[in-house]
C-alpha cells in the first residue's frame, strides 16, 4: 500500500468533505440490479490492465477532466469514480462535481475494499 504524504492527506480531506461517497456494497448492488450508472476507473491504465471491476470503463485522473464531455456529455447522469483506496477518485470527483456533474460519486476504499469483499475482479 502507497504511504501518502500529509499534503496529499490534506488535499483529498478536502475533497472528501465536498463531495458524495458510496460504499463498494452500493456499488455492487447497483450493478447486480442493473440500475443505469456509470463506473469509471480513474487509476493508471497499467493498474486498469492488470485488474478491474467487470463493467467499468477507463478513463485515468490525469484525463478525466479533458475527456469527460466526450464520454458522458449528460451532466446529469450518474457517475460512480473509483481508484486503488479512494483518494485519486475523490480528487476527481470534486473536479468534474465543479465542471458541473452533480450526480458524481467516489466509492469510498477504492479497489482495495472491493477486493477485500471477495466481488469478482478480471485480471490479466
Amino acid at each position: 500500500m502507497a504511504k501518502h504524504t500529509p499534503h496529499f492527506l490534506k488535499l483529498v480531506e478536502e475533497a472528501k468533505n465536498e463531495i458524495a461517497e458510496c460504499s463498494v456494497h452500493d456499488v455492487k448492488r447497483k450493478l447486480d440490479s442493473g440500475e443505469p450508472f456509470h463506473l469509471i476507473d480513474v487509476r493508471e491504465e497499467s493498474e486498469f490492465a492488470g485488474v478491474r471491476i467487470p463493467g467499468a470503463v477507463h478513463l485515468g485522473k490525469g484525463v478525466i477532466e479533458r475527456d469527460i464531455e466526450e464520454m458522458i456529455p449528460q451532466t446529469d447522469a450518474e457517475i460512480v469514480l473509483f481508484c486503488g483506496g479512494g483518494y485519486r477518485s475523490a480528487l476527481a470527483a470534486r473536479n468534474l462535481q465543479q465542471m458541473g456533474y452533480p450526480n458524481v460519486f467516489s466509492m469510498e476504499g477504492g479497489l482495495r475494499d472491493w477486493r477485500e469483499q471477495g466481488y469478482v475482479v478480471e485480471e490479466t
